[in-house]
């Protein structure tokens, strides 16, 4: 099964990918991962990437493409896998079907997380963390003992910086802009699931599974 996981920052992909690997045998795969690894490894294309990075330019639709073509083309891909962070726009959704038809290839199923933005940017905005050991709380779900100081040292907790509710309200409006061609793309083609992404994540998995089965 060929899979691409949609859903905006704070939907809780993370969560449910896990889940999708356990169940289903697929491999992950994390565009932004994806460049790390190429950039480390030094090959031609991470060496056109880290150029492209350090400039502070995006990564051309083309160089991603490449990386995706020679990441699923690896033996542990064969059983099946599930693209998260990719396509980001429709460009490069055409250039993955493209690509993929080549190969007598398709996507099977496009998994759209739906969760209302006033929940995300809550969800988001109310983390904090230890940075010194990475454990997280959250205000209102999972509020520490002593309000802003981690349970275990009592130091202070931290916000994020991308976490602030102007720049999660930026960060989803740029999702939206860039992914509701793509769900009209999908849903076209006929491959869409959208599934409400608000309840307990076994529920949503639950929905996730059915969105898998039709």
């Amino acid at each position: 099964m060929r899979i691409i996981l949609l859903g905006p920052p704070g939907a809780g992909k993370g969560t449910q990918a896990q889940n999708l690997i356990r169940d289903y045998g697929l491999v992950q795969l994390s565009t932004g991962d994806m460049l790390r690894a190429a950039v480390k490894s030094g090959s031609e294309i991470g060496k056109q990437a880290k150029a492209v990075i350090d400039s502070g330019a995006l990564v051309s639709d083309e160089i991603v493409i490449g990386y995706v073509r020679n990441r699923i083309a690896q033996p542990d891909c064969a059983n099946g896998y599930m693209l998260d962070g990719f396509p980001r726009n429709l460009t490069q959704a055409k250039k993955l079907d493209e690509m993929l038809a080549s190969q007598n290839e398709q996507i099977d199923k496009v998994v759209e997380l739906c969760v209302n933005d006033a929940a995300l940017v809550a969800r988001i905005a109310g983390r904090r963390f230890h940075m010194a050991s990475g454990r997280s709380y959250h205000i209102e779900f999972n509020p520490p003992k002593i309000e802003g100081k981690d349970d275990e040292t009592g130091e202070p907790l931290v916000q994020r910086e991308d976490d602030k509710e102007d720049t999660v309200e930026f960060r989803l409006n740029t999702y939206h802009e860039q992914t509701s061609p793509l769900v009209e793309y999908y849903g076209e083609k006929g491959v869409l699931g959208s599934v409400d992404g608000m309840g307990t994540p076994d529920e949503i998995y639950s929905r996730i599974k059915e969105a898998l089965a039709e």
